[in-house]
């Protein structure tokens, strides 16, 4: 499908930008991709996105959208092929609430799991352990959290399985297992053999090192 002058600013390595290119893959919009420097900033991102500064950017028909959820509203929105969001508008707050959840409780958790030390780690790999099984729940009887298919929350927290496995090779603990979560571990196999879905994610090889930068940082 013609992409409308669509295009999108982001950076290889964030999880953020992966959203928004897998949603745009599922609706098959086509788009212009422009590579940012996070080092230094060009004069487009910053006009763009003024406030942030940061990457995702989406840009449709010359007017910029910033932060990667609402991005992903946005796009579901605006084409309605493959919807992401469910029709229901209860089932429509949950998956808003489980990707705000990912966002605000599991991502730091998860961070300070792997940067931590000592104690400080422990509590912390304790605590993520306790937030990601909580995700199960989003998937009591489903396949995925969108059900028979891949949806908002599916696409908006796919990312965290895939970065948590290359974090625990450069740090030596363990979040998730099929023993533990076996519900979050069979979802995430069955989301990331998607075709669409595998070949946007980052390479492992060109990913691992760059892991492990941001969390000695």
């Amino acid at each position: 499908m013609e992409g409308d002058s669509v295009k999108l600013l982001g950076f290889w390595g964030s999880p953020a930008v992966l959203r928004v290119k897998w949603a745009l893959a599922v609706k098959g919009i086509e788009y212009q991709y422009v590579e940012e420097d996070l080092s230094n900033k060009s004069d487009m991102l910053l006009k763009y996105n003024p406030v942030y500064k940061k990457v995702p950017v989406l840009v449709h028909q010359g007017k910029p959208l910033a932060e990667s959820l609402l991005i992903l509203e946005y796009i579901d929105e605006t084409w309605k092929q493959n919807p992401l969001l469910p029709h229901s508008p209860y089932e429509r707050a949950q998956a808003r609430f489980w990707s705000k959840f990912v966002d605000d409780k599991c991502m730091p958790t998860v961070v300070a799991a792997f940067s931590k030390v000592g104690e400080e780690q422990q509590k912390a790999a304790e605590e993520a352990r306790e937030n990601l099984k909580r995700l199960e729940v989003g998937l009591e009887g489903k396949r995925f959290f969108g059900g028979d298919n891949i949806g908002f929350v599916d696409i908006a927290i796919g990312w965290l399985p895939y970065w948590i496995g290359i974090a625990e090779e450069v740090v030596a603990i363990n979040l998730i297992d099929a023993e533990s979560m076996p519900k979050l571990n069979s979802w995430f196999h069955a989301f990331i053999d998607i075709p669409i879905i595998k070949e946007l994610l980052p390479p492992r090889h060109k990913l691992l090192p760059h892991t492990k930068a941001f969390l000695q940082a």
